[in-house]
């Protein structure tokens, strides 16, 4: 079962662009957006479990220098318009 989530970041300031660059070259990463606010960047990723995202986010993005903090948010259900 495929799993959708939302991560938002905080990161050291001046940082932003390289790395949600960077992020968005990840496999799993479906869209990154730069954000004003008291966050600093929203992804969004999709997993095939809770495992991969486990792993998504403790090999790969808290990995990242510039990263300060994460919140995520795992998408319970999602809804399309046609």
């Amino acid at each position: 079962m495929v799993t959708l989530a939302y991560i938002l970041i905080t990161l050291k300031s001046g940082s932003e662009r390289e790395v949600c660059k960077k992020v968005s070259s990840f496999e799993e990463v479906v869209q990154v957006d730069e954000l004003y606010g008291e966050y600093d960047g929203i992804v969004k990723v999709r997993v095939e479990d809770l495992s991969q995202l486990d792993k998504f986010l403790t090999d790969k993005l808290r990995v990242l220098p510039d990263i300060f903090l994460t919140t995520t948010m795992i998408v319970a259900k999602e809804h399309r318009h046609k």
